[in-house]
């Protein structure tokens, strides 16, 4: 299955133009799997430039911009009080970039905290048009490298799958480590995934049978082994917190439950109506961030 796009809802109230697109996958799959498969990659791999908010000029204001290479590319980072003892990287989610994260970085500055964030490949800053799961996770390791010691890392959605399911590593020089890892509204399993982006299209097996092979020519491991579910647990953190709301409509939160099942270490905490986004700007949530960060 696909390790690329975050979790796509499949709700009553389907976006516009579905019973096209869904028409358009039927006429592909009768002709040529192939052809069929390699649009819906592109579809899946492809992140929308979502209009950019009237509050993200004054999130990203105080901070100062760099670029970090990451192979033959570079992305954007951003960098909050560079005075801060401890750093932290914030490592947003699909269609997302790091002015998003501008509610919950002020707490953590005031907290005393270095903050860095970046704009992951094809989104925000950085360049590109497509990305999967596994080069936005080269990007973050690229970013966490860059950084030097890392003290906690707090991860929303597919950022939270990129982090934990590839997953990055940090702190190589010192043992590697990560003391602190909180991640919001995260998705259990890179399969569930698939399948909600396959209902959503309603892609013929062939389609996705054909997605999954492509992932193991192209990265040697299925899918589902970047699954949290599969990697979690294995992570090498000295303390992980995990939030999810009762309201996510992206990702149920029986995935959460059932990360928090199979990580018994896991301090798993819940929300009650905040949905999928909200989850990032909540003054509760927040606060219960920065304590555990603390």
């Amino acid at each position: 299955m696909p390790v690329s796009s975050s979790a796509t809802a499949v709700s009553p109230s389907l976006p516009p133009g579905i019973g096209l697109m869904r028409l358009k996958f039927l006429l592909l799959s009768a002709l040529s799997t192939e052809w069929a498969f390699r649009q819906a990659w592109r579809l899946f791999t492809s992140p929308r430039p979502l209009p950019t908010k009237k509050w993200e000029a004054a999130a990203l204001a105080e901070a100062r911009q760099f670029w970090v290479p990451v192979g033959g590319s570079q992305v954007a980072a951003y960098e909050w009080n560079p005075g801060g003892m401890r750093t932290l990287l914030l490592v947003h989610g699909w269609e997302h970039r790091a002015s998003f994260w501008g509610t919950m970085v002020r707490p953590l500055v005031a907290a005393g905290f270095r903050v860095v964030a970046l704009d992951g490949p094809a989104h925000g800053a950085s360049p590109g048009t497509r990305t999967t799961l596994p080069a936005f996770g080269a990007a973050v390791q690229a970013v966490a490298d860059a950084l030097g010691e890392v003290y906690g890392v707090v991860a929303h959605s597919f950022g939270g799958a990129a982090v934990a399911g590839i997953p990055v590593r940090f702190n190589e020089a010192t043992g590697g480590q990560l003391p602190r890892l909180v991640l919001l509204a995260v998705p259990a399993s890179t399969t569930a995934v698939a399948q909600r982006f396959a209902a959503l299209l309603q892609l013929r097996p062939a389609v996705m049978a054909r997605i999954g092979r492509h992932v193991r020519e192209q990265h040697g491991r299925d899918a589902e082994s970047f699954s949290l579910l599969h990697m979690g647990h294995q992570l090498p953190v000295g303390r992980a917190l995990l939030l999810h709301d009762h309201a996510d409509a992206s990702i149920p939160f029986s995935e959460a439950e059932a990360i928090a099942a199979s990580w018994p270490a896991l301090d798993f905490r819940s929300t009650t109506g905040l949905g999928h986004n909200r989850i990032m700007r909540d003054a509760g949530v927040i606060e219960q961030v920065a304590a555990f960060l603390a």
